[in-house]
């Protein structure tokens, strides 16, 4: 029986894979953009001429690339029997939700969407054994 828990974040996810007598641990990089758009106004006299950010544009395009990112998560855990997501902020159940658009049966084997902060490689590892076997 292959156990796994998911840590991630918009930067990378760790993959720990456990069982009674072995543990994997393997790291993927999100490619995220992070954007920083410009713009707004562009004098400072009142009713000058003003640059317009098309916010949508920037939502759109991490969106997309969220996508892609989540698609290699999933791709990664395929073979896993039970699984349990950790991470901060909304990241954790925005994957869970593209499990269960994209990847329903793999959302099956969810147990768990938890939040939990930055942690060092190690403290991730204890954390899914704890999980499983605690």
């Amino acid at each position: 029986m292959k156990n796994a828990g998911i840590w991630l974040d918009k930067e990378k996810a760790h993959i720990i894979t456990v069982s009674k007598d072995n543990e994997t641990f393997k790291t993927i990089n999100s490619d995220l953009e992070f954007f920083n758009p410009k713009g707004g106004s562009g004098t400072a006299q009142k009713g000058g001429p003003q640059d317009v950010v098309q916010d949508c544009k920037y939502l759109e395009r991490e969106k997309q690339q969220l996508k892609k990112y989540f698609h290699a998560i999933a791709i990664a855990v395929t073979n896993a029997d039970k699984l349990v997501i950790f991470g901060p902020a909304g990241t954790n159940n925005k994957l869970r939700e593209e499990l269960e658009l994209s990847f329903p049966e793999l959302a099956a084997r969810v147990k768990k969407v938890i939040k939990a902060d930055s942690m060092t490689d190690n403290q991730v590892k204890a954390l899914v054994r704890d999980f499983y076997y605690n």
